[in-house]
């Protein structure tokens, strides 16, 4: 009887493709028949994954400027777990597991790309404070709201699109959950990747015996040219963003490098040598410089990333109409749930039942009432009119945004919530200005309310995958939806005391946490809140630049995230992309290839979790005052980058060759 089961526990053949007339997509999971999804089991150790995987995200997000989808290493814990333990029809439990704990990926990402900008700006404006309560709040409430604006569109992309959206992450995520026998031997190796691409970077985490960066200057010549030319090379070494670059893919990762180039390579030395002799302040009297006395890195923080900021906020502009349709067939199809045209989910199968849609408007309405009391009382001491200019903008934009974000994850897999939320922070404080709220204070409510939007936008981009997991296994959707909620709550708890650990620790201004869209937030929202003005001109420029790429059916998103992220961590996807591509295309035998590319993932996966929770332990140690690098003074030596480069090339080495053991 077992093995009959088994058997069963495949996807059809029509799960990755679109369906013909009349055809029916039929899941892993029988509707007519209950399984174990909801239990003990599967709700602890989807909090414990939360937990965890929001610890590392958290540190990740903040060092590099990307936030992992934990969705698939997570799949092979649960598989692997559940193996362990011998539980019988154990996939739609992990189906859950996997659903609270990927809550850590988009909360950690709606935090950390906004809220460490409060620290960032404190060190110019003291009397800017947050507390961990306001830092949970946001998270929390903006992770709630995301759920609650996505679920009347989940059988639109669910179902509707069925075989029309690729759906990456998702797809991945299924083939783990699916592979039952294999579960055991995928956790294993996602275990041995993990404690390699760990110990790699606690090493220079902890102890900094080699460089986290190899770049140009290693050599008199590369220094020279970055001085004169304002041209400079530089590549991350890390493994976790190697790993990052691996899953992201060649195509998605050239995009983002094309962008970083463009900027780089072309605008930061072009503005060297046209505006040589100029200040360009117009929009920023801080700045004092000369263009051609700026080191690139200089120009680029003050020139060339705004540049990114105006594509990022176009592409979201374009995304938001090319989804309308969809938005006016979501509130068409809750328009005619609350007339009774439809059904509170009793009539339906198990597997297409949603949390009723008077309940999601219920909860909808409850939520942006706190959200309002939060912004009354919380951030805007009591000014009614600034609260509620507050809750209107948040309410807009996160709905509208929801659609664009949860259409990016289903065609390439990453969320572009950072560029929305840039978009969001630009609008706020110029609406907020308008009615009367300005400097340090202006700051900090539009940063938070930046933290809600952006959370809400990461939220949404994230359970569309779990729903489509589950949609392809055969779950039940209403359960699903409500205990995303639990992990959301337990994700907000982590990302705040992680957030502010970390900035203790190291402090978002020491250098040592990029934390990239953070800094970006703070620079936009800086000038604006201060009646100094914006650089409106770059803004422009990157926006015609997305609307050209947009034409030329360029992804406009990727192109213009790759402009405001440093160099260092953009080489980095593009190394691990080219690895994609060179271990699944050196075999003639498409299946070998297959194997291969697998086996990649789960390594890549084992490198991104285990060099991030590594960093978390790390910046532990560091807290408690247990230091052992020599990274202060060793780094200035041009053979640490030496060095670095050797490791990292060992690390790809043994990458490969782990890879090729698929094949026999």
């Amino acid at each position: 009887m077992e093995n009959t089961e088994k058997e069963k526990m495949e996807l059809p053949d029509n799960a990755f493709r679109e369906l013909k007339a009349g055809e029916e997509y039929k899941p892993v999971m029988r509707p007519d028949k209950v399984y174990p999804e909801v239990n003990t089991w599967s709700v602890i150790w989807g909090i414990l994954m939360a937990v965890l995987f929001s610890a590392a995200a958290a540190y990740l997000g903040l060092k590099v400027g990307q936030v992992f989808e934990a969705a698939i290493p997570i799949a092979i814990i649960a598989v692997g777990v559940s193996t362990a333990a011998k539980r019988k029809n154990s996939l739609g439990e992990n189906v859950i597991i996997q659903s609270i704990g990927a809550c850590s990926g988009a909360v950690v990402a709606g935090a950390i790309f906004t809220l460490p900008a409060i620290y960032i700006l404190q060190a110019k404006y003291p009397t800017m404070t947050t507390s961990f309560l306001k830092v949970f709040m946001a998270s929390a409430l903006g992770g709630i709201l995301g759920i609650l604006f996505l679920i009347p569109f989940r059988k639109y992309f669910v179902s509707d699109m069925h075989g029309k959206y690729p759906f990456p992450e998702a797809t991945a995520t299924s083939q783990v959950l699916i592979s039952g026998a294999k579960g055991g031997g995928q956790a294993k190796l996602l275990l041995q990747a993990g404690i390699i691409g760990g110990l790699y970077d606690f090493i220079v985490s902890t102890f900094g015996w080699w460089n986290e960066n190899f770049t140009s200057r290693v050599i008199g010549l590369g220094q020279t040219i970055a001085d004169k030319a304002k041209l400079v090379f530089k590549v991350n070494t890390g493994a976790a963003v190697l790993g990052l670059g691996y899953i992201v893919g060649l195509r998605y990762a050239l995009f983002i490098c094309l962008g970083s180039v463009a900027v780089w390579w072309l605008i930061v030395p072009g503005m060297g040598l046209i505006f040589h002799h100029t200040v360009l302040n117009m929009w920023d009297p801080s700045i004092t410089t000369m263009v051609g006395a700026m080191s690139p890195e200089e120009i680029f923080k003050n020139y060339g990333r705004s540049i990114g900021i105006g594509g990022i906020a176009m592409a979201g502009i374009l995304g938001i109409i090319k989804s309308w349709e969809i938005i006016k067939g979501a509130i068409s199809l809750a328009g005619k749930e609350l007339k009774g045209k439809s059904n509170d989910g009793l009539k339906l199968k198990r597997t297409q039942r949603d949390i009723a849609f008077k309940i999601i408007l219920i909860g909808t309405i409850l939520t942006l009432l706190v959200i309002f009391g939060f912004f009354l009382f919380g951030v805007m001491h009591g000014n009614f009119l600034f609260a509620v200019v507050g809750i209107l903008l948040v309410a807009i934009i996160a709905f509208l945004f929801t659609t664009v974000a949860a259409n990016a994850i289903a065609i390439v897999g990453s969320n572009p919530v950072s560029g929305m939320t840039l978009m969001t922070l630009i609008l706020a404080s110029v609406v907020m200005v308008a009615v009367g709220l300005k400097g340090p204070a202006g700051m900090l409510a539009a940063l938070l309310m930046g933290g809600v939007v952006c959370t809400a936008l990461s939220m949404a981009g994230s359970f569309i995958t779990d729903l489509k997991i589950g949609y392809w296994m055969g779950t039940t959707p209403k359960k699903q939806e409500t205990w995303k909620f639990l992990g959301t709550l337990v994700s907000a708890a982590t990302v705040g005391g992680v957030m502010m650990l970390l900035n203790q620790t190291y402090g978002f201004t020491s250098g040592k946490l990029a934390a990239p869209q953070a800094n970006a937030m703070a620079a936009v929202i800086d000038p604006l809140m201060n009646g100094v003005g914006a650089p409106w001109l770059l803004y422009a420029i990157g926006a015609v630049i997305a609307i050209v790429l947009d034409r030329c059916h360029i992804s406009a998103l990727a192109f213009a995230l790759g402009m405001f992220i440093p160099l260092e961590l953009n080489i980095p996807l593009l190394v691990g992309g080219g690895l994609n591509w060179y271990i699944t295309s050196r075999s003639k035998d498409s299946a070998v290839n297959k194997a291969r590319g697998e086996r990649g993932t789960l390594l890549a996966s084992g490198f991104i979790a285990g060099g991030a929770l590594m960093g978390v332990v790390s910046a532990l140690l560091t807290f408690f005052g247990m230091k052992w690098s020599v990274a202060d003074t060793w780094w200035l030596n041009p053979l640490s980058e030496l060095a670095s480069l050797v490791a990292y090339i060992l690390l790809i080495i043994y990458f490969v060759k782990a890879t090729k053991k698929s094949a026999k």
